[in-house]
């Protein structure tokens, strides 16, 4: 089989790898650049360029992005340029690769991986994979099925997104402890408990590498509350399993 290629487009990084999609784990050490400021559409795709291009990759690819994404095109791009927004990415980053693209939302491709691969593997009913990062991504299953782009870090909470209160970027904007911190994310799964009463809670995005920090601190509450398994490499795993599939 050809390799397949994930990028993983975030708020402040852009991180790709080739990816072994029998096992669901990275093929080689992942590549990183810094997003740019501002994260426009000529900025990011040069950017996404340089990671592909370090590794002299020639098989389909798969992007993840920040925001709502229907047939390649992006519908929202909260953490990004707004320029974005309207835009054929899909075909955009296929001219500039000369390759295969798929372009999927970011939390969705993490769960995608999650379900196959890690936390999720195997478990029935409704399960919830949160991405905790420059923002509050989501990917809500059903009995292993994807509702894709649901977006619940805009949830409005205490007046505002949520995850202008509850992200990890909020917990370094406002100085919090992990205590401090651990609360707002307990509010938050409130508030996603009362809408969608998953049994399985997955914790993702770039600080579930530290779930022993603030894990322990959250509540008992209906749902189990896991870290990912795949942490931070989920969502490349997960373009590259959307590549696979186009």
């Amino acid at each position: 089989m050809t390799a397949v290629f994930g990028v993983d487009i975030g708020g402040s990084g852009i991180k790709g790898a080739p990816v072994d999609l029998e096992r669901g784990t990275l093929a080689e050490e992942r590549y990183k650049v810094l997003t740019p400021r501002p994260a426009s559409p000529s900025a990011v795709v040069e950017a996404v360029r340089e990671v592909v291009a370090n590794f002299d990759h020639q098989g389909p690819v798969g992007l993840t992005f920040p925001g709502v994404v229907v047939g390649g095109s992006i519908h929202t791009a909260a953490n990004v340029a707004k320029d974005w927004i309207g835009l054929d990415a899909a075909g955009l980053f296929r001219e500039t690769l000369d390759l295969p693209v798929t372009v999927v939302n970011d939390a969705d491709a993490a769960g995608l991986a999650e379900v196959r691969y890690g936390a999720g593997r195997g478990r029935d009913g409704v399960v919830l994979l949160l991405t905790f990062g420059t923002g509050i991504g989501s990917a809500l299953f059903t009995d292993g099925m994807l509702v894709p782009n649901t977006e619940l870090g805009h949830l409005e909470l205490r007046g505002k997104d949520a995850e202008r209160r509850a992200s990890s970027a909020a917990r370094e904007r406002h100085e919090l402890s992990w205590a401090e911190w651990a609360d707002r994310v307990d509010e938050y799964l409130d508030l996603v408990e009362r809408l969608f009463s998953p049994q399985l809670i997955i914790v993702g995005g770039g600080v579930s590498r530290k779930h022993d920090k603030f894990l322990p601190l959250l509540k008992q509450r209906p749902a189990e509350v896991v870290p990912a398994l795949l942490r931070n490499d989920a969502g490349i795993v997960g373009a590259a399993m959307a590549a696979a599939s186009d």
